[in-house]
């Protein structure tokens, strides 16, 4: 399985990257102990093919090689939060120096986990609010990172649909898992957003594969527009969710850009390599001597617009001019 999956079957599997990847570690062992990375990635390999990249090629300017002067270890939750503890685990069972990992649920999991590793969140929403940190300028404990921000740009992503869909009078939201802290402050600045433009809101409740199809297909009729929450389970399913989005003649919005890759109708959040590139930034600070508790937590500083345009001519939209002007990339 892909999450078990090891240091060497990951460099094969993305070995035309354009990664210099290093040799393995085991001949570089007698020259002593080297640190060791923890990677958790809450999606798949494949699916976080770039992130990981620009993590690792940042890691390389700064003068770190895995098999001369560093180890990583990787583990993939496949979007499964369920899987989080256990591979944090394993990963501490390995005497990692210092875990790296995204997504609230999987950063929660470790902090339960170890109270003395370093951890370091390429990606979080609101690190105050879900108490993974005592304050964004000092985390205090062993954790800090980036914040996601996802839940303040909500509001953003919904003015962007209206401006494509101007006539719609309900707002779809698929959350994954309406229970969940993260998934309930999304909501709730999504609530606010359409409240201010006198939109009705139809929430579409997924917590396993199974469930997209009809969760979708519930929105049917209901609602003009759908709105994907940032959350690596629907990321990791985005295929599936933006072909059945078409299928029901659903205009979509997500806030990762590879749902608009995907079909999905556009995207707007922060760029994620660019994310996992600080990532790599600090995990540097990390490596040579600096505390967590002192490394201040970062806010995203890149955002990217992606339109789908042949989606949008599936769905009979015309895309205004001043947001195909604006957008980072257009897909034709």
């Amino acid at each position: 399985m892909e999450t078990s999956i090891g240091r060497r079957k990951f460099i094969s599997m993305i070995g035309g990257m354009g990664v210099a990847w290093p040799l393995p570690l085991k001949a570089q062992q007698s020259a002593g102990k080297v640190p060791v990375i923890g990677f958790m990635g809450a999606n798949t390999a494949s699916a976080q093919t770039k992130s990981t990249e620009a993590f690792v090629n940042r890691l390389h300017e700064l003068g770190w090689f895995e098999g001369r002067n560093l180890a990583i270890e990787y583990r993939w939750a496949e979007g499964r939060s369920d899987r989080s503890a256990e591979l944090i685990d394993e990963l501490l069972q390995l005497k990692v120096d210092v875990i790296v990992t995204h997504s609230t649920g999987n950063v929660l999991a470790a902090k339960q986990a170890t109270a003395t590793v370093p951890i370091v969140f390429a990606a979080a929403a609101d690190p105050v609010g879900n108490h993974l940190v005592a304050s964004l300028r000092r985390p205090g404990g062993n954790v800090t990172g980036l914040s996601l921000q996802s839940d303040e740009l909500a509001s953003k992503r919904v003015d962007l649909l209206r401006q494509i869909v101007p006539n719609f009078g309900s707002l779809g939201v698929m959350v994954p898992d309406v229970g969940n802290e993260n998934a309930v402050l999304e909501t709730n600045e999504v609530q606010a957003a359409a409240r201010a433009l006198g939109l009705g809101l139809a929430i579409a409740d997924v917590r396993r594969a199974e469930d997209i199809a009809p969760a979708i297909e519930s929105l049917r009729g209901r609602a003009g527009a759908l709105y994907i929450q940032t959350n690596p389970f629907l990321n990791t399913h985005k295929v599936e969710i933006a072909a059945l989005a078409q299928a029901a003649r659903l205009p979509t919005i997500a806030g990762f850009r590879e749902f608009s890759k995907a079909g999905g109708l556009m995207s707007y959040g922060p760029d994620f390599t660019d994310l996992f590139r600080r990532a790599g930034e600090i995990v540097d600070q990390i490596l040579r001597g600096a505390k967590p508790a002192d490394i201040p937590v970062e806010q995203p500083t890149k955002f990217d617009l992606v339109m789908n345009l042949k989606t949008a001519k599936l769905l009979g939209l015309t895309v205004p001019q001043s947001l195909l002007v604006s957008a980072d990339e257009v897909i034709e």
